[in-house]
């Protein structure tokens, strides 16, 4: 699998359900100012731009030349594209200054006659940025729309917005009576139904979670016997950074060299916060299949060697469960099942990138970052910074020199090679929510379990 070149807001894709389309204009800006000064010295990583005045100089550019200027022009079927290049850099910037409000309320008045992709801009960073104050927009958006991913997004803010038991109920009618008329369309049951299901159980959720999570069922020997997983350890509110660990090919937890369980924090949150069964939400829970290492040509991943990770549809049955004698080549949910063992097949959170996968997700990775942590400060995962839905460790670079000075990310990597390299499992599973981030003595009494 090449090196992602995406899921870093500042290298923005429109992943489809089939087809994968570059916001160009956004990264063609942003590879000229970054890209040619990321460097490699004396075997220690040197981002350039990470040096203050250059940091400085990236801000005022990003807010000068694609969030102004795209912001002043006319929105027609023309400018859409400028307006929703203002829309991602926004997001990643965290940019809530009095004057944007009124253009995302004109973008909302004419939401209903502008194109899927536009409207899909416009929610995400409504649901970035926390807009509530549009809710009722969005209500008049969710009723008229025939798209599928608009609705299923438009679903997730209304939900968000008022998550008391009366919004459910009512969201929920709305989506079950969608989820079934959307069956008496042959061109378009497939992928509705696939679409509209994740958020049917959200909302059902005593029904969909009836099965609750034994955590020591999750880190049993019994789980992939045999197989490197890497566990990425999550609290359900994604604000809060999880962490990583390693389980080696004997079912041992790799240590450190002082004898201690290895781990380094992780955030699986995305810059919009959606659902992750949205594209571009949060990275979903469940399986993924570990395909290897890469360095990005992506300047905001940076040169750290990312993992490489598969979710199911993103490849055959036959290669993602390493099993030679399956012959289907159309995926099931019986046959991604054969990972699990009997205590965990009715747990559904575990279907995360199962689902996801077969809805349109694709090209999640676990990387580190060169993204300014000062535009994410106040939140409670600062100082790592938000993706587009990957996994994501924290790298700190000088202000001086950009020379690398911490890397989470080549710790996690190094330490994944020592265990056996990239052949093996990653698994993302959210033990409880707790407001705060996970702490390796959070997870060592659930991993005692299984002495």
């Amino acid at each position: 699998m090449a090196a992602s070149l995406c899921h870093n807001p500042f290298n923005r894709i429109h992943n489809g359900s089939i087809t994968t389309r570059l916001r160009c204009t956004f990264i063609a800006f942003l590879l000229a100012i970054n890209y040619s000064v990321t460097a490699q010295t004396d075997s220690i990583p040197v981002f350039k731009d990470a040096i203050a005045a250059n940091r400085s100089k990236t801000y005022n550019n990003i807010v000068k030349n694609i969030i102004s200027k795209n912001l002043s022009l006319p929105l027609t079927d023309s400018t859409e594209e400028n307006w929703q290049d203002a829309f991602y850099a926004m997001e990643v910037l965290q940019y809530k200054q009095p004057w944007v409000q009124q253009k995302i309320l004109a973008a909302f008045e004419a939401a209903a006659k502008r194109s899927p992709s536009f409207q899909r801009a416009l929610l995400e960073l409504a649901y970035a940025l926390d807009l509530t104050q549009f809710k009722n927009n969005v209500q008049s958006l969710f009723l008229k729309t025939n798209n599928a991913k608009v609705f299923g997004m438009c679903a997730a803010f209304l939900l968000n917005a008022d998550p008391s038991p009366q919004n459910k109920d009512k969201i929920g009618t709305i989506v079950y009576k969608k989820n079934i008329d959307e069956f008496d369309n042959p061109e378009q049951a497939s992928y509705i139904s696939y679409e509209i299901l994740w958020p049917i159980m959200q909302l059902a959720e005593k029904e969909s979670y009836k099965v609750k999570l034994h955590p020591e069922d999750v880190f049993s020997k019994n789980l992939l016997a045999s197989k490197i997983i890497v566990y990425s350890i999550q609290r359900k509110n994604r604000n809060y950074p999880g962490i990583a660990i390693i389980r080696d090919s004997t079912g041992n937890f790799v240590t450190d060299s002082l004898g201690n369980i290895f781990s380094v924090p992780q955030l699986a949150r995305s810059i919009t916060n959606l659902p992750g069964y949205l594209t571009n939400g949060n990275t979903p829970q469940g399986i993924f299949r570990i395909n290897g290492f890469a360095v990005s040509r992506s300047a905001a991943i940076g040169p750290t060697e990312n993992i490489q990770l598969m979710m199911p549809y993103e490849t055959s049955p036959q290669y993602f469960l390493k099993d030679s004698t399956i012959t289907d080549t159309a995926w099931t949910k019986e046959l991604y099942e054969k990972l699990l063992p009997a205590s965990l097949k009715n747990y559904h959170p575990l279907y995360g990138t199962y689902y996801a996968s077969a809805i349109g997700r694709t090209e999640i990775i676990a990387h580190g970052t060169t993204v300014d942590p000062s535009y994410y400060k106040g939140n409670t995962y600062w100082p790592h910074t938000p993706t587009q839905g990957c996994l994501c460790t924290k790298e700190i670079w000088s202000e001086e020199n950009g020379r690398r000075t911490i890397s989470d990310q080549q710790k996690l990597v190094d330490t994944l090679k020592k265990a056996g390299g990239a052949n093996g499992y990653l698994i993302v599973i959210e033990i409880d929510d707790k407001q705060q981030p996970v702490s390796l003595q959070d997870v060592l009494p659930l991993l005692s379990k299984n002495k």
